[in-house]
């Protein structure tokens, strides 16, 4: 017995041991981001733990101390900060960021604290890529060849690392409509309107419009002449064009005849409106004039960002955006399968299953977890129960300590008293 006190304390010496270092390492990292700390679970050891017949603890079995049994996942989300930059990224909710090595080996991890590197990949601190799929929107002469919005993710196997081109172009975008409205009224003034139209070599050419009264004027409602006039910016006329407008006496458009105008080899439509929807001339009230045009200039790469949906977004210097690539966000049917490479990543194991995507009621892959820019999550130690375990863990240590000592001194005083 007496033997088997020293088994039993030194078992406890080897357990709280254990535990304490597994404690005394999460409040290490307790502001560590994205760090997954680890909990402990104890068990029992005994002679004889289990009899064959009935499967349960025998009566008589002696314990000989405890064990550390295993080590679980703490599968609580630790506390976000706010950021400074857009490729700071946390996870609202379940989910983990991929991001593969030089060596090609995957790990999975929530510590989003991205970056682009020298060469525009998205990668972590440590230079590992970070994994998603990318919108196949820019051509082999790093051409935007698409304005996309959202990103469809490809298939758990199809991810790719994130690298995009230094220099992007934003192609120009000719202008093919103008839209025309306000009130010219009916009094025999000059009228004007005025719009931008980017041309197909990317050139804002200046499209001017003047309405004056023909002459000889119906019983019922007005006729005005329109003259269109195409500018380029150093005031070249490249097109004149002319027409009529036709209202009725109420001021609504009834008839339209100049239909487009030449912008430098494109063919630009002229809406007018109908009715009252776009230009009247109504009598007594105020004039106005507002003209709306589709077509954009083109640009050079601003920069990229990340989003709060998880996209990588290309700014260009005419102000638009797009986006180029989404990040995805993995899930397995048992986390607490997964295996530990460092505080803050993790590889798949046959206890935690393949990596997966979540999928809509469509059948579209998502990522099934909010993601939020501009922020990052914290280790998910709580630093007060921590404190509170590491005492207890002391205290079993030192009991165990002082159940050795106290079987030395029982087998002291045997010896004694055999002699």
């Amino acid at each position: 017995m007496m033997t088997q006190a020293y088994y039993t304390g030194i078992s406890g010496l080897q357990t709280t041991s254990a535990g304490i270092n597994i404690v005394s390492d999460n409040l290490a990292n307790a502001n560590t981001v994205g760090f997954v700390g680890s909990d402990y679970e104890f068990s029992s050891l005994f002679e004889s733990a289990i009899d064959d017949a009935s499967n349960i603890v025998t009566s008589d079995s002696i314990g000989l101390g405890s064990t550390l049994q295993a080590t679980p996942m703490i599968e609580s989300s630790g506390s976000i900060m706010s950021t400074q930059n857009s490729t700071d990224l946390a996870i609202m909710g379940e989910g983990w960021f991929g991001v593969q090595n030089s060596n090609n080996t995957i790990a999975y991890t929530r510590n989003g604290a991205f970056t682009f590197d020298v060469n525009n990949d998205l990668v972590t601190m440590d230079g590992e890529y970070v994994l998603g799929t990318k919108a196949n929107n820019i051509s082999k002469e790093d051409t935007l060849t698409s304005v996309v919005d959202s990103v469809a993710l490809g298939d758990t196997g199809a991810q790719e690392t994130l690298r995009f081109p230094k220099n992007l172009t934003y192609p120009p975008e000719p202008t093919s409509t103008v839209t025309l409205s306000g009130n010219i009224g009916t009094e025999d003034e000059v009228r004007s309107m005025g719009a931008s139209l980017i041309d197909s070599n990317g050139v804002a050419n200046d499209l001017r419009v003047i309405y004056t009264q023909a002459e000889t004027q119906p019983t019922v409602g007005t006729v005005w002449n329109v003259t269109s006039t195409v500018t380029s910016p150093d005031g070249e006329l490249l097109d004149t064009q002319n027409g009529t407008l036709t209202f009725n006496e109420s001021g609504a458009l009834v008839n339209s005849t100049l239909t487009s105008v030449n912008n430098n080899g494109t063919s630009v439509a002229l809406d007018f409106g109908k009715d009252y929807s776009g230009v009247v001339g109504i009598a007594n009230t105020d004039i106005t004039a507002s003209t709306s045009s589709d077509g954009t200039i083109g640009g050079d790469l601003v920069g990229y960002d990340v989003n709060q949906n998880g996209e990588v977004i290309a700014t260009f210097t005419n102000g638009k955006q797009s986006s180029v690539g989404k990040i995805a966000l993995y899930h397995f049917q048992n986390d607490q399968g997964l295996e530990r490479l460092s505080g803050t990543q993790f590889t798949a194991s046959s206890n935690s299953g393949d990596a997966f995507l979540y999928k809509d009621a469509e059948g579209n892959n998502i990522n099934g977890s909010q993601i939020m820019n501009y922020s990052l999550e914290n280790s998910n130690i709580d630093m007060t129960d921590s404190l509170t375990e590491l005492i207890v863990l002391q205290r079993s240590y030192d009991s165990s300590s002082k159940v050795i000592t106290t079987a030395d001194e029982m087998i002291q005083k045997a010896l004694d008293m055999d002699a």
